[in-house]
């Protein structure tokens, strides 16, 4: 029987759940949410360190919590997975984490039962852009929301800023690059990767850093005014507005 690894809203509770997708281009979208556990990466301002940040795990995050995998970490198998997922009803899913393609085969397995039952569906991944989709699974998904880490998010370019990932990623139709921007600073390393790769603008995003409405608000005023000289696609963070940080949201 194959199993995916999920994070959970509450201990033993996986967090599948239905909101209006919060990010990128497909901003207010209602949307089927699955979260899964487990990354590659370690970003210190990451908002879902209970995906990763597990007792024993020394990697630096501002907060500096440990979570217990037990509580914070479920296996479900992929048919049942896919038929809570189905039962929302609603044509849009979107698999985020944690690093959802470290689980590439058993994922694409839910999908295509998924999209047995549930028609049409469409299908976003959201990936920190190190990993390389396995053809089984790239062949079930129309969107992937690419978000490399910039220096700022502590993790070493090397593992977080790989270049032939970057360039498959700006080549592939079907990706949107995500730049979490936190200072102005920022932006100086969003044009070097942009010119370098390249990426165009119509598919570039940048996003404010925050877990509360008063930070998005602050750095979005002379964030948005950045993209608009650029060329480039601002994106706010809909679900902090709306619900806080929050799981299950």
């Amino acid at each position: 029987m194959t199993s995916l690894i999920l994070a959970t809203t509450t201990p033993g509770e996986a967090e599948i759940f239905a909101s209006l997708q919060g990010e990128g281009a497909s901003i207010g979208r209602p949307s089927v949410f699955v979260r899964l556990s487990r990354c590659n990466l370690a970003c210190q301002w990451c908002d879902t360190a209970y995906t990763w940040r597990f007792a024993g795990d020394n990697r630096p995050h501002r907060d500096n919590l440990a979570f217990e995998r037990g509580s914070n970490q479920v296996a479900m198998n992929v048919e049942d997975v896919a038929g809570r997922i189905a039962a929302f009803g609603v044509p849009r899913l979107v698999v985020t984490g944690g690093e959802p393609l470290l689980q590439a085969p058993a994922l694409a397995r839910m999908i295509a039962i998924l999209r047995e039952t549930v028609t049409p569906l469409h299908v976003e991944i959201e990936t920190n852009g190190t990993v390389a989709p396995s053809p089984t699974l790239d062949a079930l998904i129309d969107q992937y929301n690419v978000s490399p880490k910039l220096a700022h998010s502590g993790n070493p370019a090397a593992l977080a800023l790989i270049p032939e990932r970057l360039a498959a990623w700006a080549a592939e139709s079907r990706a949107l690059f995500k730049f979490v921007i936190a200072t102005p600073a920022d932006l100086d390393e969003v044009r070097t990767l942009a010119q370098t790769f390249p990426i165009v603008p119509e598919r570039l995003f940048v996003m404010p850093e925050g877990t509360d409405s008063a930070t998005l608000r602050e750095r979005a005023r002379w964030l948005a005014e950045a993209a608009m000289q650029a060329g480039w696609r601002f994106t706010d963070r809909l679900h902090i507005h709306l619900y806080g940080d929050t799981r299950g949201t």
